[in-house]
């Protein structure tokens, strides 16, 4: 597992997590989302910092449960706002589905990413997807 971050005294580097995700390991998912808490600590309006920990942990279970193989999460911290994409290597491209009343919790993950994220898509790479989402810092 990699973590980095900007220091103070390096204002060059962005300030940026990257987080490789083990095959089948939803412990992964609480711990994504305490390095990104670390990453936001100072960053952005409030409740801001827990919009992205909430779509981060959607990214991180979906490539978790929906792909059974490892997968590399990315958040990184720029002029204009955060981005995060979580990265595996399956070639098959998420569905955005409506969810219904019997499909308990399951299906509402890409529902939250459309409805809370300022931008959001799914881009092919190399062996695999990236699916990512953006925040404004400042937005409401």
């Amino acid at each position: 597992m990699e973590d980095r971050a900007a220091s103070a005294e390096d204002h060059t580097q962005t300030p940026q997590l990257r987080r490789r995700l083990g095959r089948a390991d939803l412990r992964a998912v609480p711990e994504a989302r305490k390095a990104l808490r670390e990453l936001l600590r100072h960053w952005g309006r409030p409740g801001r910092s827990d919009i992205a920990e909430l779509l981060t942990s959607e990214l991180v279970t979906n490539a978790i449960v929906h792909t059974d193989r490892e997968a590399v999460l990315t958040a990184t911290v720029g002029p204009r706002g955060l981005r995060v994409e979580v990265r595996d290597f399956v070639a098959r491209r998420p569905r955005l589905r409506v969810p219904n009343a019997d499909d308990g919790t399951n299906g509402r993950g890409l529902v939250l990413v459309q409805s809370l994220a300022d931008d959001w898509g799914v881009r092919a790479h190399g062996v695999g997807k990236a699916v990512w989402f953006e925040l404004d810092a400042g937005a409401a």
